[in-house]
């Protein structure tokens, strides 16, 4: 059996949401999850905040088959580069399809996708304890980490709140 790497649809969204909860789940946050399909169409599909690639099985009786895998990506800009980059936010495979060369083929469509839009970096988060992905990075794709850099956050309305106290009118 065969697996397509193709852009979601709205249509994907129910199965874009199971592999997200299995993703939260790896990740050891299962109750992290709060997308609804609702949101994932209007901020996926209608606001185009970020795009995914969907990854499916393709059974030979011609039907939808499996997703069995997501990367869900946005742009950001380099002002020292003065162009954009594609920022991976998560990258997802069910564990059975793992090691069959899915994650290669998913950055290979990254790669072709930031090319075609003029992208002149392509970046993502790991977390520190996956040392698999940490490896596979290194190892296969020869990304570089960016260690003397913190990832830095403000979630939530009393965090937006705070922010927005600093606002002179």
């Amino acid at each position: 059996m065969s697996i397509k790497i193709e852009r979601a649809t709205k249509e994907d969204v129910p199965e874009l949401l199971g592999l997200i909860v299995e993703l939260a789940v790896y990740e050891k946050e299962p109750d992290a999850v709060v997308a609804t399909p609702e949101l994932m169409i209007k901020n996926v599909f209608e606001n185009n905040y970020a795009e995914v690639l969907i990854a499916r099985t393709t059974p030979e009786d011609g039907s939808k088959g499996v997703a069995v895998g997501l990367a869900l990506y946005f742009f950001t800009f380099s002002t020292w580069l003065g162009a954009p980059g594609l920022y991976l936010e998560d990258l997802y495979v069910k564990p059975e399809y793992r090691a069959q060369g899915l994650g290669k083929r998913f950055f290979g469509e990254l790669g072709h996708i930031a090319q075609e839009r003029g992208c002149k970096r392509v970046e993502w988060r790991v977390l520190k304890w996956n040392k698999p992905s940490i490896d596979f990075y290194k190892e296969c794709l020869k990304a570089e980490s960016q260690d003397e850099w913190d990832t830095m956050r403000i979630e939530g309305q009393e965090g937006f709140d705070r922010l927005m106290s600093f606002r002179k009118n």
